[in-house]
């Protein structure tokens, strides 16, 4: 005879939890609590909400968790209420619920607070190092985090442990010491490389590495991590994925913008990984940085189906992504669409909505965009590279519209900024490099060329290719400035190359305009050779008299050329014509 095997469902779950096969858990779970003479106890009612949230179903796994709180109760175990109570805080939260989280946080707390020293404590800690962290209050921050270390000591879990690494890490980034917090995130992040924590803990510490690593600006670490991250969240089949081109590296067909990455369900199929789609997310931005932008687009899209209903941020920041790709590849409608999605999740679009109305000519909407975004920007924002980012986007709309001072402070403060950091930065070097040069270009300093040549170096090592190409265009005017024609050529033939690469078509005719000169060249808008020479006066702030001496014209024909300019290109004042002259390259 065969050896027995147990048919008891809930023993066969218990099993499967242990195992991590949550769908197998939920499938049996579910079906024996269909049978209300068939009771769970509170630790099978615990195990059918974790199976149930890994299943992709949050709504039962939150139903089976307020009965697993019940039943601590009726048990008078605290512990098993206290950490019960802290799980609904966490998924009420992330279902966008404060108050029923806010309250289930007090019962964990009047749960556990009073006990003696115990592992479910450490949650507590964690939640607090959170808020204290959010009120610029580090030294708090840091106390909780140290006992929360010391709780994962004493009870010997290695899936604690990392998380108050991880806990203290993020308290220390925020707090400026950048050295100190990413050492930590790097030790929590050998345990979850060494595959010696749950899948719960370990989805969780990629989740948190690649958003600090991308707000402290580190490019490299997000690239290991990222990469990890989505081996550790492979799909169990082979082939092709459900959409047919997540990860084949082919746009999806965004004839019409409408179109473009429209919103989806995002539900999680059962079984699969419920972070996932979340680190597609973040790997969305890596891959845009590194120039991979038909993959990041089709990524965008698959991430956008895979994030669960508590995780739509993830999302936002999927569609802003795209969103960059389509700006930068000249499909001004489809980015539009692709930043409302993000808006619409919660998610403010900027400075890629700024940057995409100063390409559409609209430079006052791009200017009130991003000062707007920099003002709701408070002190304790630890999101460095959000930062940064709007400061060079504040430097490039200035520069359109032709505030030299305002262009001038934008990049002082990013290189305030990239100079405060603890350590050397190479994402804000390169970043405040490219500002400060592209400014002392427009005021037409010599000093344009060494902080341009060290933003390219900086660009080059983080092979970052867009932003690269784009400082070999500011180079190439610079080299021209200095009457150097040979070097201003050899940079303009490479930008152009890679904008082809990349499929970054308004910057590649911008380059292969510079390159061809002025007689061949097919002016933006309908304009013509006169009009476009009108358009670059008025960029360079001549006024109608200023104009006609230049041109030996009269004001009432400057006046009639404008006239038709504003007409030809939709825009309705000196401001918006010169920001359209800057974002097509007339000037």
């Amino acid at each position: 005879m065969s050896a027995p095997t147990t048919t008891d469902p809930v023993a066969r779950a218990r099993d499967a939890a242990a195992r991590e096969s949550w769908a197998e858990a939920y499938e049996l779970l579910h079906d024996h609590d269909r049978h209300p003479e068939r009771g769970l106890t509170a630790d099978d009612l615990s195990v059918l909400a974790d199976s149930a949230w890994w299943s992709g179903h949050v709504d039962e796994s939150v139903a089976a968790r307020l009965r697993a709180h019940a039943a601590y109760l009726a048990a008078d175990d605290h512990r098993g209420a206290g950490l019960t109570s802290w799980w609904l805080y966490y998924e009420y939260a992330g279902l966008g619920r404060p108050a029923a989280a806010a309250g289930w946080l007090h019962r964990a707390r009047h749960h556990l607070e009073d006990l003696p020293d115990c592992p479910e404590q450490c949650f507590l800690a964690m939640t607090a190092a959170e808020e204290a962290s959010a009120h610029g209050d580090h030294e708090s921050a840091l106390a909780a985090t140290r006992r929360m270390t010391a709780l994962a000591l004493a009870c010997g879990s290695p899936d604690l442990l990392a998380l108050a690494r991880q806990s203290e890490s993020r308290v220390l980034l925020a707090a400026g010491r950048r050295a100190e917090g990413l050492a930590l995130l790097d030790e929590a992040m050998c345990a979850v490389s060494a595959g010696e924590l749950s899948g719960m803990v370990t989805g969780w510490l990629y989740c948190l590495a690649l958003t600090q690593c991308m707000e402290a600006a580190d490019f490299a670490r997000a690239v290991e991590w990222t990469n990890a991250a989505m081996e550790w969240c492979a799909p169990p089949w082979t082939g092709r994925p459900p959409d047919g081109n997540a990860d084949t590296g082919t746009a999806p067909d965004t004839e019409d913008p409408s179109a473009a990455l429209a919103p989806l369900p995002m539900t999680v199929p059962s079984g699969e990984n419920p972070f996932r789609g979340v680190c597609r997310a973040h790997r969305v931005e890596v891959l845009d940085l590194l120039g991979a932008w038909a993959l990041a687009e089709a990524e965008a899209r698959q991430a956008c189906r895979e994030v669960p209903v508590d995780c739509l941020e993830s999302a936002a920041a999927a569609y802003y992504a795209a969103g960059d790709v389509q700006r930068r590849q000249g499909r001004l409608e489809a980015a539009a669409v692709s930043y409302g999605h993000a808006h619409e999740l919660g998610r403010i679009p900027q400075p890629g909505l700024a940057l995409l109305r100063l390409a559409q000519g609209r430079a006052d909407a791009a200017v009130a965009g991003v000062d707007l975004a920099l003002a709701c920007r408070n002190d304790t924002d630890h999101d460095v590279l959000g930062r940064a980012r709007l400061l060079a986007a504040r430097t490039e709309v200035a520069l359109a519209v032709r505030d030299l001072p305002g262009a001038a402070k934008a990049a002082a403060d990013l290189a305030a900024l990239a100079g405060a950091a603890d350590g050397d930065v190479p994402l804000l070097r390169a970043l405040a490099d490219t500002a400060l040069g592209s400014v002392a270009l427009a005021e037409r300093r010599p000093g344009a060329l060494l902080p341009l040549r060290r933003a390219l170096a900086g660009w080059l090592e983080l092979r970052v290719p867009y932003e690269a190409a784009q400082v070999r265009m500011l180079l190439a005017a610079a080299c021209r400035a200095a009457g150097d024609e040979e070097a201003a050529r050899l940079e303009l033939g490479t930008a152009r190359a890679v904008f082809e690469r990349l499929g970054a078509v308004p910057d590649a005719r911008r380059a292969a305009a510079l390159l061809g000169g002025g007689s061949r060249r097919r002016l933006p808008g309908g304009l013509t050779a006169r009009e476009a020479e009108v358009l670059r006066l008025v960029a360079s702030g001549g006024t109608n008299k200023d104009i006609a001496g230049a041109l030996v014209i009269s004001e009432h024909t400057v006046a009639r050329h404008l006239n038709n300019i504003f007409a030809k290109l939709g825009v309705g004042s000196r401001t918006s014509a010169t920001a359209y002259a800057y974002a097509h390259g007339l000037v």
